[in-house]
């Protein structure tokens, strides 16, 4: 089977009417006379995406053939999908498509380097997944639309439940990436977020065998030019902490380093609003109107204002949004090399410090390990934060082995002498339920002093358990918050909850055991 986008939408014209890039108003109008989403006071529609509120990793395939097979790192993320059966759901998805009245595709690209963008195509059955891809990705001008050719395209049907007994997956929903084909197929699931970081995967695929690093990371630039770059899986302050009133976004989530600079992949964001207020975050705050899309979102009944605070459907309640919505950004995504490369982590465990300078070979070492707390709601079935360490604060969407996008990041580290730092946005004072979460205001004001330079060489504390080099002082922040032990009221429990998670750490990088042993020693000292 030979698919391209051209043949697939000819399959589909047969008994269909596909609209291609509609408006944003037209779209709403769709959204709302279909009955698939509500408008809400802000402007935006908001729509619900039933059981499935966040991603499905377990059901993530990739087809592996004779494109993949020597590429693909396989294992648990990157589970293999044979060949006959991706034909089989293909058409399966095809002819619960032509059975719809109408659908709705969108073209436009991954990228905003030209040299690097891919041309990509999004096929839906749903009009407020359409919107939410013309959103998150980039949207051609009339003249780019006219000689558009799609390189990649997804294909989301999300009443197109699979049978595992027959399709070879492991539940109704699936996520198929086939390289080789060139397509993506999403079913049993509405929760748009497959969309976009399908996209993504398909990306951190392609970029690296271009010489570009493909990264799961915000960006954005200071007035002299100084590019900084956030790492860090949902719910570690990505999104919040990158949009700076007093620094311009380049983007939310996904980046590429060329040997030019960074560059933004996609044309929006997609923020997690739990708690949401306009005090605490103006620019998303304000960035929610019209032509956006509030999922999973609770509104009053009456005055259709969104509810943020409640998360009685899901705490991964998301915003999406075109960045032109936010008033500070580089238009087009591109920059230059960055200066301070901040690695982000929500620690439920509250040991880690709340920020600390690290040495090359920290960097590396706190790269491979991607050491977080999974928040609750982002993926199906985390009620309550569970400790995960996933490679390159990105795991879940590298098709590649993580040491090929570490190698690339420490070459870059050291070709442009970009200062790292590990950030800690979770709890202090106590663990999940006993301490509290950092205040975004002393977060804040350690980025500040990280990106002003004003920690490069100030006076440094080495944690004795993890190693870590902790500023003594760092400006707008008391003393005694810098220092996670002295938080706790119950030092010994401390001592106890930091050896575990240390020896967490450990164990999780046995893993990269051909790292070099500058970059194995580089992790806790306690053992």
């Amino acid at each position: 089977m030979n698919m391209t986008a051209k043949s697939m939408n000819q399959e589909l014209t047969v008994n269909n009417n596909v609209h291609t890039n509609l408006s944003v108003p037209l779209l709403v109008e769709k959204i709302l006379s279909r009955e698939e989403g509500v408008l809400t006071a802000t402007g935006a529609v908001k729509a619900t995406t039933g059981k499935y509120t966040g991603r499905s990793p377990q059901d993530r395939f990739i087809v592996r053939d004779d494109v993949s097979d020597n590429i693909v790192d396989w294992g648990a993320v990157n589970q293999p999908l044979d060949e006959t059966s991706f034909d089989k759901l293909y058409d399966k998805v095809i002819n619960h498509l032509k059975e719809k009245n109408e659908l709705f595709s969108f073209k436009g690209f991954a990228g905003a380097d030209e040299k690097f963008r891919l041309q990509v195509e999004v096929i839906n059955e749903y009009a407020w997944h359409n919107l939410f891809a013309r959103q998150l990705f980039i949207t051609p001008n009339e003249n780019e639309l006219k000689n558009h050719t799609s390189e990649f395209t997804v294909i989301s049907a999300p009443t197109c439940k699979a049978d595992p007994e027959v399709d070879g997956t492991n539940s109704e929903t699936f996520i198929v990436i086939s390289f080789k084909k060139r397509v993506v197929l999403i079913g049993g699931t509405e929760y748009a977020g497959e969309i976009k970081k399908s996209i993504f995967s398909v990306m951190n695929y392609l970029l690296p065998q271009q010489n570009v690093l493909s990264m799961h990371c915000s960006a954005n630039v200071g007035e002299e030019g100084d590019v900084a770059l956030f790492f860090g899986l949902s719910g570690t302050g990505k999104t919040t902490l990158s949009a700076d009133p007093y620094r311009k976004l380049i983007g939310d989530d996904e980046h590429g380093w060329s040997p030019n600079g960074v560059f933004n992949i996609e044309g929006g964001c997609y923020a997690k609003c739990v708690d949401l207020s306009e005090e605490k975050e103006p620019q998303i705050y304000n960035a929610i109107r019209f032509g956006s899309v509030l999922e999973n979102v609770v509104l009053h009944d009456e005055t259709r204002e969104p509810d943020y605070e409640d998360t009685s459907l899901t705490e991964n309640t998301r915003a999406a949004y075109p960045l032109e919505n936010i008033d500070n950004i580089v238009q087009p995504s591109i920059a230059g090399h960055p200066n301070t490369i901040i690695f982000l982590t929500a620690d439920a465990s509250g040991t880690l410090p709340p920020i600390s300078k690290l040495t090359k070979e920290q960097a590396m070492y706190h790269f491979l390990s991607g050491y977080t707390s999974k928040l609750a709601g982002t993926e199906r079935g985390v009620t309550e934060p569970e400790a995960t360490f996933s490679a390159c604060f990105g795991s879940p969407f590298l098709p590649l082995s993580p040491n090929k996008y570490a190698e690339m990041l420490g070459q870059k580290i050291d070709q442009y002498n970009a200062n790292v730092f590990l950030v800690n946005t979770g709890w202090t004072g106590g663990p999940y339920g006993i301490g509290s979460r950092m205040k975004l205001s002393y977060t804040r004001a350690m980025i500040h002093a990280a990106l002003e330079g004003e920690l490069n060489t100030i006076e440094t504390v080495q944690d004795e358990i993890f190693g870590l080099n902790i500023p003594a002082q760092v400006p707008g922040v008391p003393d005694e918050v810098l220092i996670p032990k002295g938080t706790w009221e119950d030092k010994n429990a401390y001592d106890k909850t930091a050896k575990k998670l240390a020896t967490e750490f450990h164990e999780n990088f046995k893993k990269f055991a051909n790292a070099s042993e500058n970059i194995q020693q580089a992790g806790p000292i306690y053992k």
